[in-house]
């Protein structure tokens, strides 16, 4: 294996890890978004967000 091949794994290798903890970030604060927005909603709000997710997987609800 020559030292250019090698080189530029290693530089692939950075950049995907790069994008792996870029992705992992963006999911944590998308988490986080979601429980801070549930956490304030009115109850009702919550039930009918629910309610209406089970209606259009067509799950039977009642």
């Amino acid at each position: 294996m020559s030292s250019s091949s090698t080189f530029s794994s290693q530089r692939s290798s950075r950049s995907s890890s790069r994008l792996s903890l870029l992705q992992q970030g963006a999911v944590v604060l998308f988490g986080a978004l979601i429980l801070y927005a549930v956490g304030f909603l009115p109850m009702s709000a919550a039930h009918n967000a629910a309610h209406d997710t089970r209606h259009v997987f067509v799950f039977p609800c009642h």
